[in-house]
């Protein structure tokens, strides 16, 4: 019983659904919440929104309007760090130009705080994360590393330069990257979140190959440390397994360099696949856009649903 208007529905691995209204006009909606990655009650927000928000930019869309999506243990934290969480996320729906139109809460042992994001897109200008061709540039728009990054600060601490970094990073909005390559021809494009760069690579190498150079991923400052040292996540094996033989290592990386692949990451960059023509001034507009880390980080070539890594 397949609704036509339903152009975007959970068949696919795509970031969100999307539903048409009319000729230009399609809903796109989404919902995601997380644990706190960070102590600070209002950093937390922050990242918890723009993570959520991320969805609808990978689609090409603008949010438009968010609902809280509240988990709080009220009787073992302070109602001030909930005011803060909340002020927090409406700081990036504000910066989404997004109205907050309400939410619900509940009473939880741990907090855990998002939300459900309607946005707008033109049903001929959908961003799906299939799609890539041949003689695309693959562009990255912000480094990697935030699992095992955001464990090491809980365990040991990490330094306050790499603090910055990686939640500066993690709370900023995708909108921006997105905007920037919003009149190129988008061929495919999603953000890399809970999967890891290798395991939405493989959601997006549908039909052809990726090829995609190590050396030039962007990677958070202290992360590789991090993982030399141990610290991994409770996600790395299974995005492992998730990839399978779609992933393959044609360079002779060590384990530290595998597991970047298969950190999952907390409000990720976007991954774009665009003609290799437009990637000199896609990498322009992003970067000027604030994105400064942004790169090509590889190409697709004809083959057989693979991502090899060089």
């Amino acid at each position: 019983n397949a609704n036509p208007n339903l152009l975007v529905g959970f068949d696919t691995s795509d970031d969100a659904g999307v539903y048409r209204l009319d000729a230009e006009h399609a809903l796109v909606q989404t919902v995601d919440f997380i644990p706190p990655p960070v102590e600070d009650a209002r950093m937390y927000g922050q990242i918890a929104a723009a993570n959520s928000l991320s969805d609808v930019y990978a689609m090409g869309g603008t949010p438009l309007t968010a609902l809280n999506l509240v988990c709080f243990p009220d009787k073992v934290l302070p109602e001030e760090m909930l005011h803060a969480i909340l002020q927090g996320g409406g700081e990036k729906i504000l910066e989404a130009g997004a109205t907050l139109v309400g939410g619900h809460s509940i009473r939880d042992d741990e907090p855990k705080y998002g939300l459900s994001v309607t946005g707008m897109v033109h049903p001929d200008r959908i961003w799906r994360n299939i799609g890539a061709k041949p003689g695309d540039a693959l562009i990255l728009t912000k480094a990697i590393g935030t699992g095992a990054l955001f464990n090491a600060n809980r365990r040991d601490g990490i330094t306050p330069a790499a603090y910055e970094a990686l939640v500066s990073g993690a709370s900023r909005l995708n909108r921006y990257a997105a905007e920037a390559v919003g009149h190129l021809h988008v061929h495919a494009a999603t953000d890399v979140t809970g999967f890891g760069l290798g395991g939405h690579a493989t959601e997006m190498a549908i039909g052809v190959r990726f090829r995609i150079q190590h050396d030039a991923i962007p990677v958070l400052p202290g992360a590789r440390d991090a993982m030399a040292a141990g610290i991994s996540t409770g996600a790395n094996a299974p995005n492992r397994a998730h990839c399978g033989d779609r992933l393959q290592f044609k360079a002779p990386l060590g384990q530290t360099e595998q597991q970047l692949h298969f950190d999952p990451q907390t409000s990720g960059g976007l991954l774009l696949a665009l003609p290799s023509s437009e990637a000199d001034e896609a990498l322009a507009r992003i970067r000027s856009g604030g994105d400064a880390g942004a790169v090509v980080i590889g190409e697709v070539l004809e083959g057989s649903s693979l991502v090899e890594i060089v």
